[in-house]
């Protein structure tokens, strides 16, 4: 028995020191760098662009900070609005200021007089009509990098943004003028072209205004006191070219 015993010892051993050779192998591969490239975080670097960096770099170099500029165009009114008070010129200024290559806000200052005519059943009205409008909007341009070259340099935009109206009228013949404010509501929208490699650019805008005077549901009365059965009720609209410089 001992030699029996002495004998599987003697074969056990080599079995055992062969299955440790053959083990040790195992583990030193499992340390290797080749299983490095299964890691998530082997490659990690904190200064590897993500895509919110992209489209950082992305606004600094092609994008706008600042836009000041010039506004003009056309105003006019709708329902009886359109009955009292003539279309005509409206013009002011502007300034942009753009928190990415998509969203901007504007704020604004328009002003223009028109004419006022108001026709009574033994008597007409005419006047003359002051708007001044500050307004403030916000403005979302749309991705045009996959369509065609030449329609992805229209920059269009949609605007949505309220508006302070001070309105004073004067009546020909009459020493006094009734002055109010109201509150306004924008939405339209627009075209932009840039020139002089995005140093400026030109475009176009419309926008409907929403208007809430407060003597909209009074009736109009004559100087002698007869009324005129119209009612000043309606809104304003603009079509407005704009002329602008980026910084």
């Amino acid at each position: 028995m001992p030699v029996l015993m002495m004998a599987l010892g003697l074969t056990t051993r080599p079995c055992t020191a062969a299955a440790q050779e053959l083990h040790r192998p195992r583990l030193l591969l499992a340390q290797a760098d080749a299983d490095d490239s299964y890691d998530p975080f082997a490659d990690y670097s904190e200064f590897e662009q993500s895509s919110e960096e992209e489209e950082d770099i992305n606004f600094f170099r092609n994008g706008r900070l600042f836009t000041l500029g010039f506004i003009g165009g056309y105003r006019g009114w709708t329902q009886n609005l359109g009955q009292i008070y003539g279309g005509g010129p409206s013009f002011g200024l502007f300034m942009s200021y753009f928190f990415d290559l998509r969203f901007a806000l504007q704020l604004g200052f328009l002003t223009g007089d028109y004419p006022l005519r108001i026709s009574g059943p033994t008597q007409s009205i005419s006047g003359n009509l002051s708007i001044t409008d500050v307004s403030v909007n916000l403005k979302y341009y749309f991705n045009t990098q996959n369509v065609t070259r030449g329609f992805a340099d229209l920059n269009p935009f949609l605007m949505v943004g309220f508006s302070q109206i001070y309105r004073t009228q004067t009546v020909n013949g009459d020493a006094d003028f009734a002055k109010d404010s109201a509150f306004g509501l924008n939405v339209g929208g627009g075209l932009e072209v840039p020139m002089m490699r995005n140093k400026m650019y030109a475009g176009v805008v419309a926008f409907f205004e929403y208007i809430t005077f407060a003597d909209e549901n009074n009736v109009i009365n004559q100087p002698n006191g007869q009324s005129t059965g119209v009612k000043p009720a309606g809104d304003s609209f603009q079509a407005l070219g704009v002329l602008g410089v980026n910084f």
